[in-house]
């Protein structure tokens, strides 16, 4: 009778059991939250203000200062850079010097007047006497002067010879001589088509000239081309090339840009091919800048025949 209770009660636990393995739970797994990926946002460039610039991909000091009309050693002395070509994107420039900056103009710098320590002028002490005689005379130079003062006996003046008369010249010199004038004579066109906008006109910044699309843009004269592209607006695909610390010349609205930023060009060397990016015609828009101020390209280029 006790077996058998025992079995019916072994027999009532089994049945409140189910079948299969008890669940585990995976204290490890994090909660679901968790398992979204944090992601950072990438802070904004900030805002560029008035009077500043924040640099933009494709960006140069000297587009940056060709822009806004100043000078790029200016831009790069406001800015403590050590190299034009030091400039990060979303660094923000100032376009304006710093307050009490005594920078440069022209590339001329002007210092403050040093103190030099040197007294103050005093009275000269009476002293003896000044001889007056005997009297000098002053002789001009020649070998009978020079005898009658040293005693000495004068030479015989030299017999005058006649100069060798030049040769006659040659068509090499003349070839010479002539292509030496041509370069000295400045820049040349940096494109054969018909002028149709002058300086100033419009508030033009330069002058405008005509032509097929894809006809050949030249280098007005040899220098490094320190921009290439298409980032400043109203210029479409633009090329500036320094010719100097003083000269800058840009070629604008070009179809096809042939040089890259670095290159050296030769005055004359193909540089991009005439269209009409960022304008309403085809024409090649040519300006002179001058420390960062726009000039008459005019004053420079030969007169057309």
């Amino acid at each position: 009778m006790r077996l058998a209770g025992q079995v019916l009660m072994l027999l009532a636990v089994g049945g409140c059991v189910s079948p299969g393995y008890a669940p585990i739970s995976d204290k490890t797994r994090p909660p679901a939250k968790a398992l979204a990926k944090t992601v950072t946002p990438a802070p904004k460039p900030e805002p560029a203000r008035e009077g500043q610039h924040v640099v933009q991909k494709g960006d140069t000091l000297y587009a940056i200062a060709f822009q806004n009309g100043l000078d790029y050693r200016d831009l790069a002395s406001w800015n403590n850079l050590d190299s034009p070509d030091l400039i990060k994107i979303g660094q923000v420039l100032r376009l304006t010097p710093p307050e009490g900056f005594a920078g440069t103009a022209m590339g001329v710098e002007t210092l403050p007047l040093r103190e030099t320590g040197l007294s103050s002028p005093q009275p000269l002490e009476e002293g003896p006497l000044l001889l007056t005689e005997p009297k000098a005379q002053r002789l001009p130079y020649s070998e009978a002067n020079w005898a009658a003062v040293s005693g000495t006996k004068a030479a015989p003046a030299p017999v005058a010879q006649k100069p060798a008369e030049a040769p006659p010249a040659t068509v090499a010199n003349s070839e010479a001589s002539s292509a030496v004038s041509a370069d000295q004579a400045g820049w040349q066109w940096p494109a054969s088509g018909r002028l149709i906008g002058v300086f100033g006109q419009g508030g033009g910044k330069g002058i405008d000239i005509s032509g097929e699309r894809r006809a050949p843009v030249l280098a007005a004269a040899p220098g490094k081309v320190v921009y290439s592209g298409d980032g400043l607006r109203g210029y479409g695909k633009m090329l500036i090339v320094k010719h100097s610390d003083e000269f800058l010349t840009a070629y604008a609205h070009n179809e096809t840009l042939l040089a890259k930023e670095g290159d050296w060009v030769r005055g004359g060397q193909k540089i991009a091919e005439m269209g009409d990016t960022g304008s309403d015609r085809v024409k090649l828009h040519f300006e002179v800048r001058q420390y960062g101020k726009p000039l008459d390209p005019l004053k420079y280029l030969p007169e057309r025949k």
